[in-house]
């Protein structure tokens, strides 16, 4: 069963979200020929303040 992990900081749209996992889904699956039903994907949302870009918070610069 593939499974994959996706971070990204958080503010996607719910819409952004359910075409990431279809869109990771279908390459997995075309990748590894794996049926749909058994990949899993799963989205960590990141808190900005958490995500350091160039020694600064992703918060902090506006992202």
């Amino acid at each position: 069963m593939p499974f994959a992990q996706i971070y990204m900081l958080e503010g996607r749209t719910p819409e952004q979200k359910k075409a990431v996992i279809e869109k990771v889904t279908q390459a997995l699956h075309e990748a590894t020929s794996a049926p749909k039903e058994s990949i899993r994907v799963w989205i960590h949302e990141m808190p900005k303040e958490n995500w350091g870009i160039a020694g600064v918070s992703a918060k902090d610069l506006g992202r």
